[in-house]
Order: C-alpha cells, then structure tokens, then sequence
C-alpha cells in the first residue's frame, strides 16, 4: 500500500477521533501505532503482519523515550509549578488588583484592569486556560455586581485569558520549538511585542465600547488616594520581579529559559514564604496539581512525536510540499490558507491537539518557502490563540461560562467576544504583513 495514501488516511482517522471526543494522546498513538504497523507489513509488497511488530515497537519507544529525556521539555514543569506557586502565594493577582486601583475612575476600568491582570497572569503561568479560569473567579463576578454589562463582563476576561498563549511564557512555544527545533528562547521574545499589542487592541475595544454606551460599565463610586496607588504599584512587585527574571535574564543572556523557568520557581517559593502567603501544604498542593498537568502535557507530546515519526515514514508530507509548490501560490495567498485551515480547525478543537496534527505538514512548507519559522510560530500561535474565543468550541469561553454559571448565558459571552476578535484579527493580520513586529527583539539580542 502506497505511504502517503496511508498518511491521509491515518490524518482523517485522527480528526475523526477527536471529533467524538477521543483523548488527543490516545487518537495521535493509536492511530500512528496502527498506521506504522500496516506500512511495515506491506513493506515487501505482501501483507507480512510478523516482520511489522519489532518495528513498530522500535519507532514508538525509541521516539517517546528521546522526547521525554528533552532538555528543553524539563521547562514544562517548571513553568507550570511557577504559575501554581505564584497564584497560591497571591503573586499573580496582584497586577490586577494595582490596575483595579489605578484605573477606579476610568470608564470600564474594571474591564481594563482585569485585561491588565490576565496580561500580568500570563507573563508568569503560560497557560491561557489556568488564566481565564482564574481570572474570571475574581474579575467576571466583580463586573457584575457593579452593574456592568454582562457580555463585557465575561468577554473581555475570555479574551484577555488569551494572552497566556502569546506573552512569554507559553507552553504552546515550547512544544512549538521542541517539533520544531527552533529555539525556545527567541520565540518567548519573539512574542512579546504582538502580546503587547494584543492587550492594547483589547483596551482600545473596552475604551471604545464604553464610550459608545456608557451604561455597559457604571462608575464605582469610590475614591482613591495617591497613597492607596502607591500602596498597589508596590505589592504588585514580586510579579514584576518574576516577569523581568523571565525575560530579562532570557534578552540578557544570563539565563536559558530553563534556567530562568528554575530561579523563578525558587523565587516564587522564597517570597510566598518570606510574605506568608505560602503554606507548606499549599505548596504540595501546587506540586501536586503541576503533577497531574504535566504528566497530562507529556502524554500528548509523547503521542504527537511518535505520531511526527510515522507521518515522516509515510512520505505525506513531500508529497504535499510538491503539490503545492506545482501549483505556484504567491506567499500572500499560501499564509491565508494556513490561517484559514488553522481558523477552522480551533472552532473544533485545542490547540495543542491543532499544533501537533498540523506541525509535519505545514513545517516542511513554510521551510520551501523560505518563511522564518520564530515567525511562523507566533503566527501560529496568534492563530491558536483566536481558536480559544472562536464559537462553536471556544475553551475560554465556556471556562468564564462555568465560572458565571447562569447568570450570563453562553450565547451572551460570544456576543461580546465577537468585538474582541475584530481586533486579534486586525492584529494577526499586523503580524503576518509586518514580520518585524514579532522578530525585532529576538533578532537584536
């Protein structure tokens, strides 16, 4: 049987799979296991199922043992055990309750301080989802007891929970650089300008959106002193401290981000200890939750790197490179494509399920295109992080949805989120036709 007709059909058994809701780990195994085995058997031309076994076990031990031993994928868990430890030890919350502070007077200051906050969030846990949830504990009931409108009150934290995909950390840049062999570093730094400019978009839409209708984010009535500002700015500083270790220590040269993942949990430790915010139990509880996550993070690695390996024995993706490069696209038109393709994907499903079923594809594309791949992955990236918000199956949405339970029903969350995906799409767009927005500080190191 001809290898590359068995790798689209083992591509649509996957997306078949996840469709019902199969785990992505065992869709991503299951499938290259069974497909490695058949391609083997007929490796002779005759259907021979006792030569295929030891090769089969070979390719899939041998692939998830090497990804396991990784280097660079020691940072999963410590990134992940920072976000635990700085949210027990009241670090990561801090950021929103300074803007909260700051900003009581200002039109849908809650809304901005609570984007502010999912921004500051992000910069220390890397998880868009742990932020959403988080952050919408604190910031969505909030909104609507002081008579906010409620799509602003959800949306504006589903999307601003999204920013934990582009601002460094993020566990979608390193399985990204792990696939894709790029360094792990140059993409944290490579994202923090299109983060930045997506919180901004996502200000701007709040400021806009006040103005239009000033009944949608009442007024506090309270006042605020120079001294409760100056109090706010500086308990916020151990989170600061964190993200200037992380990204600093990276720009700088001093730290790996493995290393910079390391000194920032110890960090985190020594402050939640020393501000008695963190308890011994708390932190085997945060040790125990990162457990569970990273073992959940591995698995999925694990299958899509033993998935990455039958899919380069079938021949797939050549094949699929030299069509498209027969038939000519302009690069305009082949990035609109792969945006495309990634939009719909994240209407359906998670995104490290989308980058692992994707990456041996559109990789060896993009690379006979000539396309920088630290580029590449924030577009990606950017593009993932609009699948969160996306209908019908936007994860941080139906997070908020949980959180709010039915005081705001999901139809309404998605009505408000439909004004703050103008702007990630106005920003994908920035990046795609302006490279330098994501390369400009990774590249003047």
């Amino acid at each position: 049987m001809d290898g590359g007709t068995i790798g689209l059909v083992a591509f649509a058994a996957v997306i078949g799979l996840l469709a019902i809701r199969v785990p992505i780990a065992f869709a991503l195994a299951g499938v290259a296991a069974m497909g490695s085995f058949v391609l083997f058997a007929f490796r002779t031309g005759d259907f021979t199922p006792l030569r295929a076994l030891r090769p089969t076990v070979s390719m899939i031990f041998s692939n998830s043992f090497d990804l396991i031993h990784s280097y660079d994928l020691s940072m999963i868990p410590l990134f992940v055990a920072l976000g635990h430890i700085a949210y027990r030890a009241d670090i990561t919350t801090k950021i929103y309750y300074a803007a909260r502070v700051w900003l009581a007077r200002v039109p849908g200051g809650v809304a901005m301080a609570s984007v502010m906050g999912c921004g500051g969030f992000s910069a220390i846990t890397g998880s868009s989802i742990a932020c959403a949830s988080t952050m919408g504990r604190i910031c969505s009931p909030e909104m609507l007891r002081m008579g906010y409108d409620k799509r602003l009150a959800t949306a504006s934290v589903a999307a601003g929970g999204t920013l934990g995909s582009l601002i460094p950390p993020s566990v979608l840049f390193i399985i990204y650089g792990i696939f894709t062999e790029t360094s792990i570093s140059s993409l944290f730094l490579a994202g923090i300008l299109p983060g930045l400019l997506s919180l901004l978009g996502f200000l701007l839409v709040i400021g806009i959106w006040v103005w239009r209708d000033p009944d949608a984010a009442p007024t506090p009535d309270e006042t605020t002193t120079l001294r409760d500002r100056a109090r706010a700015a500086w308990a916020a500083w151990p989170a600061v401290l964190l993200f200037v270790i992380i990204v600093g220590g990276i720009y700088g040269g001093i730290f790996t981000a493995t290393e910079a993942a390391a000194v920032c949990v110890v960090a985190a430790v020594l402050i939640g200890f020393a501000q008695r915010r963190l308890t011994l139990r708390s932190l085997l509880e945060a040790g125990r939750e990162t457990a569970i996550q990273t073992a959940s993070i591995f698995l999925i690695a694990a299958a899509a790197k033993i998935f990455v390996a039958f899919i380069a024995l079938t021949g797939v993706a050549p094949e699929i490179v030299g069509a498209v490069t027969a038939a000519q696209p302009s690069p305009v038109l082949l990035m609109l494509a792969i945006a495309l393709i990634y939009l719909l994907l994240g209407m359906f499903l998670d995104p490290i399920g989308i980058m692992v079923l994707t990456l041996p594809l559109m990789i060896p594309l993009v690379e006979s295109y000539g396309f920088d791949l630290i580029w590449f992955g924030v577009v990606v990236i950017k593009l993932l992080e609009i699948g969160l918000i996306t209908p019908p199956v936007g994860l941080n949405v139906f997070v908020i949805a949980n959180v709010v339970g039915r005081d705001v029903p999901l139809d309404r969350i998605f009505a408000g989120i439909l004004r703050f995906l103008t702007v990630d799409v106005l920003v994908l767009l920035a990046i795609m036709a302006f490279p330098v927005i994501s390369l400009l500080i990774p590249y003047s190191m």
